[in-house]
């Protein structure tokens, strides 16, 4: 039973109803292979019946460990479970802390002042990172953490393990899965910045130097493809969206095409499954000869008739989860493929 009403039990407590040294007591939980069987059977049976559970914080300082991989996202915390693909990456890293035995702290950032001393204080052994910008603060204060961290999609950083696929290489293979050369094309990307101004542009208008690498590398992969069809990049329509949302693509695909001739095909380059779908739901006139191309590799895309990227983002947490705990920084370039849509027997 309890020692006394209110007073959370000790593992001097525990020794004594056992009749054994404190220290017994903490290898019979810490260290069970040092103790004999029977000794550690007492210990437990003794700590059940006093309702002891060992100190996690203690536990942790004793051993270095805190059986805790931190997750660093630079968006609000609900996109991790909003967004399908976000949802995915967290899935994998999850994969492997149930295999482990391991929790999972979930720290946002926004690009506060205080992003830095709040991951660092985080009492984690590693860190996953979700793709950030180049200049973010947190690259290398956790790159200098001492605690072995990956990250997923870059940019590449001393000090981090990087786990990505080649997107410019995927973006122009599957921009050049479509007609491109005959079509006008429209691109809808993802944010340019971190202020997330999203607007109506030309390929003219975009700066040279995006901080995002996922999302440099795309418009740089559809670049090299529509430059290769002929077309001029500093006459290609982009539509900057704020967020990976649907019904975000929904709006950009109905305001870009406002600008486009009616009577020609169009390619729509997305930058995810959700934008394409969403743009699929913003094409007016069903009759129209549109041509969508996503990225993720979902069903659902396939299904609707969307050219897609299929570059397994679960895999990619457990990658980056494997390599958080390990402290292998080596590049992990991982594998994509173009998938056509349901029906056609194009996939490459």
């Amino acid at each position: 039973m309890p020692t006394s009403r209110g007073r959370r039990p000790t593992i001097k407590d525990v020794a004594a109803r056992a009749g054994v040294a404190p220290m017994t007591v903490s290898y019979a939980f810490n260290h069970p292979a040092r103790v004999a069987e029977a000794t550690r059977a007492t210990v437990l049976a003794a700590a059940a019946d006093l309702g002891y559970r060992p100190d996690s914080t203690a536990r942790a300082l004793r051993s270095g460990r805190t059986r805790q991989l931190g997750v660093v996202v630079g968006e609000h915390l609900s996109y991790l479970f909003d967004d399908p693909q976000a949802a995915q990456f967290l899935a994998g890293i999850a994969d492997v802390c149930v295999t482990d035995n391991l929790g999972m702290v979930l720290l946002p950032t926004r690009g506060d002042a205080d992003d830095v001393d709040r991951v660092l204080a985080a009492a984690v052994d590693g860190y996953v990172l979700w793709t950030t910008t180049a200049d973010d603060p947190v690259l290398a204060a956790v790159a200098g953490s001492g605690r072995p961290a990956a990250i997923q999609g870059g940019p590449a950083h001393p000090g981090l393990a990087h786990v990505g696929p080649d997107d410019r290489a995927a973006a122009a293979a599957v921009a050049e899965a479509t007609a491109l050369a005959d079509a006008t094309p429209v691109v809808i990307s993802f944010p340019l910045d971190r202020r997330r101004a999203s607007g109506l542009f030309r390929g003219r208008d975009l700066p040279t130097d995006v901080p995002f690498p996922v999302t440099a590398a795309r418009l740089g992969g559809y670049h090299d493809a529509l430059t290769r069809a002929g077309h001029d990049w500093a006459d290609v329509r982009v539509a900057v969206v704020q967020r990976n949302q649907r019904t975000l693509g929904e709006q950009a695909a109905a305001a870009v095409l406002e600008e486009v001739d009616s009577a020609g095909p169009v390619v729509i380059l997305a930058m995810s499954d959700e934008l394409a779908l969403g743009a699929r739901a913003g094409v007016a006139d069903p009759q129209r000869d549109i041509t969508l191309t996503g990225w993720d590799g979902s069903r659902e895309a396939s299904a609707a008739g969307i050219w897609t990227v299929a570059a397994s983002l679960r895999d990619q947490g457990r990658a980056c989860a494997r390599a958080a705990l390990s402290g292998d920084l080596d590049h992990q370039d991982v594998p994509w493929r173009v998938v056509a849509p349901a029906g056609s027997t194009a996939n490459r």
